[in-house]
């Protein structure tokens, strides 16, 4: 890992390849992660996920999840997150990432015991350094 980077691995779970493009940038500037993970769907992300945890080492300390997608949204993700194996779910800290101002999406966010933090994208320098799992 580089002294500058914060985290050793993060990954980006978000259906618009621009939003991944953009956030990884921001992600290796800002030296917060030394990798970075990118999945377009929650399905292959925990595909992934499933796949690391038997080496925990390699499971990204840190996912970033968009809420609004198609197919498998960001509460999907979670409900499926919590049937991983353990060494996924102590690993892995969710920050989940959304557009809406929704309440009703904050409040369900904030019940479940794996999403760390609820923030509004876009993801922004400020962001990164607020962040402290």
């Amino acid at each position: 890992m580089s002294p500058t980077s914060r985290y050793k691995i993060a990954m980006l779970i978000d259906d618009n390849e621009l939003d991944n493009f953009i956030n990884k940038k921001l992600i290796e500037s800002e030296n917060f992660a030394e990798k970075v993970l990118i999945h377009t769907s929650g399905q292959s992300a925990l595909e992934e996920l499933n796949k690391l945890s038997g080496d925990p080492a390699s499971l990204p300390n840190i996912v970033f999840l968009d809420i609004m997608m198609p197919h498998m949204d960001g509460f999907g993700f979670l409900e499926e997150f919590d049937k991983l194996p353990e060494a996924a779910k102590d690993q892995c800290k969710i920050v989940m990432l959304s557009t809406s101002e929704s309440f009703k999406d904050l409040n369900k966010a904030n019940q479940n015991k794996s999403v760390y933090k609820f923030l509004n994208k876009p993801l922004k320098k400020e962001i990164l350094e607020a962040i402290n799992v």
